[in-house]
């Protein structure tokens, strides 16, 4: 039997368990990214470990979610982080070279090369053929260290791609497509790998996109073959050195396939809240809008810029419409403005915002109140966009550039025949805003500067007999990581001061669940599906951590999210029969009573009610390696004591 892509690069880069599907296995990690939201806290436990220098191929900090700088903490936070690669050994990406995922996609990422990143949108990579996966800042610091990253060994799906996508139908259109028959929690313990021969129709840039957005389908990650195209884009970037080709075993077996005519897609757009609430754009024709943002982590390359630019040369934005477009990286923004392309963008009434995240995670840029917004990110979770009531929609650079001119959600086939726009033979290539560390003689000389933002870890302890403690939280399906720890200009800063972060959280579903935790010492968070989906923020179990939850007791988890947890020492119970969640209500004590020999023993724990008298039964799903996490209270005092 044959390998698919991903096992190929599981096979080469496993330490530890073998590939059976369900089991856990450990990867060694060749590559690491972090950025500024997490990754002032990677570094703070990266630090606690005591190794002097990373021991990866390449480490890389990207200065990209933070660079709204309207007081101290997010400059402090950038010079703590610079301080701290060039001691350690990690190469730095100054503010305004770009987002991290795609500089990391021009001038870093490897075919067949393990790549985790403390930002759930890490696989991004796979559209070069990496094994690019999204995970917690500690796990993140710990594979700096050298040490193993874990996850269950997941299914395999192939996504087979056949015919060529029409004028003005798009990446974006593809992934959303995948979206709308996987569902956000259907990727959830399986790899989503693309074949077929529509994937030679797809430019790498284009790949990426719908790699991005795999995140959404809570795919553990999501990856395309190397061929020929990566090879010409490698080597537009003056890196052909870094290809290899990969691609799947013809007699490689899928847990499950799934087929995409490209030929029959159509604009499409993903409607509020949620990337997989999706329509096709003529059903949307006509209705008004307010804002545009065109660019992120997913549709910012100089191929999807030079397509709205096209569309926007001669013309104005609606008088009703605010556009912001924001270039991903230096590289693009540099080469756009080379080439007329910025002039053009700027001349319609755009309004042109720096290389980084911005809106995307709501720093700036937040619609009118109910105000419908379309833009070409990757997440409309309800209020991420910095307004409560504003109505996110995700779309294609084509379908929003027409709409801006237009005023109206716009199909963009009206524009009729589509611009030849061709990758670049050779890209502009200037990497002077990434700053290199310092050498092995010269590290010990180098300080690292911490500002008064920059607190410690929370702290921890081991797991104890028993746990009773209150019901300080109940919650529905598809609790994001929105909700617990919610982004935006003015919570972001705090992501490096654990107490002073934790007073936000869940407030998006309860203003009074940060002081009823913090009041009540200790206590257990109750949910439904899906509970953690999102973002990779590990604050969204540091938060609860600090606040003392002990345990999170839902339906079902996110991958990331239950991993956080259980790094933080939260224990992450499931409901083995869901109708059980009916019988548990605010407020109620519950108590775990032998909860560490169960733990130690096994894989279910009771819960008795006291407050009703009921009992339950939980799963409590767990390696035996995150089994002695749990028991030695979280992953940074297991890692201190098997050192």
């Amino acid at each position: 039997m044959g390998y698919t892509i991903a096992q190929k690069i599981i096979k080469e880069h496993l330490v530890t368990g073998e590939m059976i599907v369900g089991t856990d296995i450990g990867l060694k990690i060749d590559q690491t990214l972090t950025q500024d939201a997490t990754g002032t806290m990677a570094y703070i436990e990266y630090e606690a470990m005591g190794i002097p220098r990373v021991k990866t191929e390449k480490s890389v900090a990207y200065i990209d979610h933070n660079t709204l700088q309207t007081g101290f903490e997010n400059a402090d936070d950038h010079r703590f982080i610079q301080s701290v690669c060039k001691k350690h050994g990690i190469y730095f990406s100054r503010p305004g070279n770009g987002i991290c995922h795609q500089v990391h996609l021009e001038r870093f990422g490897k075919p067949g090369k393990t790549l985790i990143g403390s930002d759930s949108h890490t696989p991004t990579g796979g559209g070069i053929g990496m094994l690019a996966i999204g995970a917690g800042g500690l796990d993140v610091a710990v594979a700096m260290g050298g040490g193993a990253y874990y996850i269950t060994m997941p299914k395999m799906v192939r996504v087979n791609l056949t015919g060529k996508l029409n004028p003005w139908v798009s990446a974006k259109d593809i992934i959303l497509a995948v979206l709308r028959v996987m569902s956000v929690k259907g990727g959830v313990g399986k790899i989503v790998e693309y074949g077929g021969e529509g994937v030679k129709t797809l430019t790498v840039p284009e790949r990426a996109t719908i790699t991005n957005m795999g995140a959404e389908l809570g795919a553990t990650t999501s990856i395309f073959p190397s061929d020929e195209t990566t090879r010409e884009f490698l080597k537009a970037q003056g890196r052909e050195e870094d290809y290899t080709e990969l691609s799947a075993d013809a007699d490689a077996v899928y847990d499950e396939v799934i087929e995409i005519n490209l030929s029959e897609l159509e604009p499409l757009a993903a409607c509020p809240h949620s990337p997989d609430n999706v329509k096709p754009i003529k059903e949307l024709e006509g209705q008004k809008i307010d804002q545009v943002c065109i660019g992120s982590c997913t549709n910012s390359s100089y191929l999807d810029l030079m397509r709205v630019a096209h569309i926007l040369k001669g013309k104005k934005v609606a008088d009703n419409v605010s556009l912001a477009i924001a270039p991903g990286s230096k590289q693009v923004f540099n080469m756009l403005a080379l080439n007329g392309a910025l002039g053009d963008m700027i001349a319609a009434g755009a309004r042109i915002l720096e290389s980084a995240c911005g809106p995307c995670i709501g720093m700036g840029q937040s619609p009118n109140s109910k105000g419908i917004s379309l833009r070409t990110f990757n997440r409309n979770f309800e209020g991420r966009s910095g307004t409560a009531d504003g109505q996110i929609y995700l779309v294609s650079p084509e379908t929003a550039a027409v709409s801006a001119l237009s005023g109206v959600f716009t199909d963009p086939r009206c524009l009729g025949e589509a611009a030849d726009i061709e990758m670049p033979e050779k890209f502009l290539i200037n990497d002077n805003m990434v700053i290199e560390p310092a050498s092995v003689e010269d590290m010990d000389s180098v300080e690292v500067l911490r500002g008064p933002n920059i607190k410690s870890y929370p702290e921890t302890s081991p797991l104890t007999d028993t746990i009773e403690a209150s019901c300080s939280l109940k919650v529905g399906d598809n609790i994001t990581t929105d909700h617990i720890m919610p982004a935006g200009a003015k919570i972001l800063p705090l992501r490096s001061n654990i107490p002073k972060i934790s007073e936000h959280c869940f407030t998006v579903c309860d203003k009074e669940f940060p002081s009823r935790a913090k009041t009540l010492g200790k206590s257990i968070i109750v949910g439904g599906e899906n509970y953690g989906q999102g973002s990779s923020r590990e604050h969204a179990a540091l938060a609860p951590l600090f606040l003392g939850v002990k345990a999170v007791l839902v339906k079902s988890f996110a991958r990331i999210h239950k991993s956080n947890l259980i790094n933080a020492g939260i224990l992450p119970l499931t409901f083995t029969n869901s109708a059980d969640y009916d019988k548990i209500k605010l407020g109620d004590m519950l108590e775990l009573p032998n909860v560490k020999e169960e733990i130690a023993g096994g894989k279910q724990v009771t819960v008795v009610n006291k407050t009703t008298g009921e009992s339950i039964v939980a799963d409590c799903e767990l390696s035996d390696r995150t089994r002695e996490i749990i028991l030695a209270g979280g992953l940074l005092d297991y890692t201190k004591e098997n050192s």
